[in-house]
């Protein structure tokens, strides 16, 4: 399988891990609005890399992630139940990369490669 276009690796800062099983969702902002376009799960190294389609064009992008349902899984209290991040894909030969930092009650990110 292919890398996706929009790749992303959720590292929990608190436990200093992967965050494995953080469900994340793929949006893109269309002329009607966001309209979701694809989803996955991180592996156990915190990674998702088929997050869409192998080609995007140019665009506002934004990728959801289930914080609140993982720290619940380890019976911890956040005061983020879920991070948005919205970005642009400006240029569409690039591969784009979003990692998210989290903790309880912090998060994170940067364009990664």
């Amino acid at each position: 399988m292919s890398r996706s276009h929009i790749t992303t690796h959720v590292l929990d800062t608190g436990t200093g891990r992967p965050a494995a099983g953080v469900a994340a969702a793929l949006h893109r902002l269309g002329p009607d609005g966001w309209e979701e376009i694809a989803g996955g799960t991180t592996d156990d190294d915190g990674r998702i890399t088929s997050l869409g389609p192998e080609a995007l064009e140019a665009g506002t992008f934004r990728i959801d992630f289930e914080t609140g349902t993982y720290f619940a899984a380890s019976e911890t209290e956040t005061f983020f139940p879920s991070v948005s991040l919205i970005f642009e894909l400006t240029d569409p030969a690039q591969h784009y990369h979003v990692p998210l930092l989290i903790s309880p009650f912090a998060y994170s990110t940067y364009r990664g490669s």
